[in-house]
């Protein structure tokens, strides 16, 4: 496993486990099988409706909590100061833990205008030690500046949708400058036509390895922290075997260039649905 350092010296996984989609009753498979092939960060969100799901997997393992890197986000409704905190609380109790290690703002919907507001309410969790880590998901620059400017606590990750076809570069740039890291949901562009790419099926054959393995380690080398999901034990161990191998730089700046801007999630500046 790699670990990155965030901002606040706190060490993460760089490869952790997500489980968007997943039902609660298969989000505890599928972590325990996870955390069996290696993984030690997963990813999880009220929103996803799997938290108890995972907390009966972090239950059932033998590896030691503090080990693990646990990351789960405050869903639009529950934006706003006091909202906030009672939701934090009911994620922790789902999960059966005494704190997080990474709370996230899921989207900063900005026609409400509450992530300031919502933002501060995780610096208080964090200030009282509930939360060892505070981040946002789906921000744009505009959205990161305003914190910068009105808050005291820099985000330590901004987790968006990321993959060889929406590369983010500017954003990244932004978040670079900031010492935030970008943290890649969606990595594998929910395994559309992104992994039939003949660039990228050429330079998996020149490794002997798939076209998922490559774009994730793309994903390592270009410093994104990533969250593939699978429920399918094959594909969780193999999305774990990435940290065997390199991709050259040619190999890597052609990947680099297969950029489109292509979305598969809506845009953050409109995505306000509560």
């Amino acid at each position: 496993m790699h670990y990155i350092t965030l901002n606040n010296g706190l060490r993460m996984p760089q490869l952790g486990f997500g489980v968007w989609q997943v039902s609660d009753e298969e989000a505890t498979k599928a972590v325990e099988k996870a955390i069996e092939v290696g993984y030690r960060s997963i990813d999880t969100a009220k929103i996803y409706d799997n938290e108890r799901g995972v907390g009966r997997a972090l239950a059932n393992t033998s590896v030691p909590r503090e080990e693990l890197f646990i990351t789960t986000k405050v869903w639009n409704s529950d934006q706003g100061y006091e909202n906030t905190l009672r939701a934090f609380e009911e994620s922790l109790d789902k999960l059966g833990l005494d704190y997080v290690d990474l709370y996230l703002i899921h989207w900063p919907t900005p026609a409400f205008d509450q992530y300031v507001e919502t933002y501060k309410a995780l610096e208080k969790l964090y200030q009282d030690g509930r939360v060892k880590a505070i981040g946002v998901c789906n921000f744009n620059k505009e959205h990161l500046q305003r914190l910068l400017d009105e808050c005291e606590v820099v985000p330590t990750v901004n987790q968006v949708e990321c993959h060889p076809y929406l590369q983010q570069q500017e954003l990244q740039h932004f978040c670079d400058q900031h010492h935030i890291y970008v943290e890649a949901w969606s990595p594998l562009m929910q395994g559309g036509e992104v992994l039939q790419n003949a660039e990228i099926t050429r330079i998996a054959q020149a490794h002997q390895k798939t076209p998922a393995q490559i774009v994730l380690r793309w994903h390592l080398q270009a410093n994104h922290i990533v969250i593939p999901k699978s429920v399918t034990p094959s594909r969780i161990k193999e999305n774990f075997a990435v940290f065997d191998f390199e991709l050259g730089s040619e190999e890597m700046d052609a990947i680099s260039k297969l950029d489109r801007g292509e979305r598969k999630g809506p845009k953050p500046s409109e995505m306000n649905s509560r």
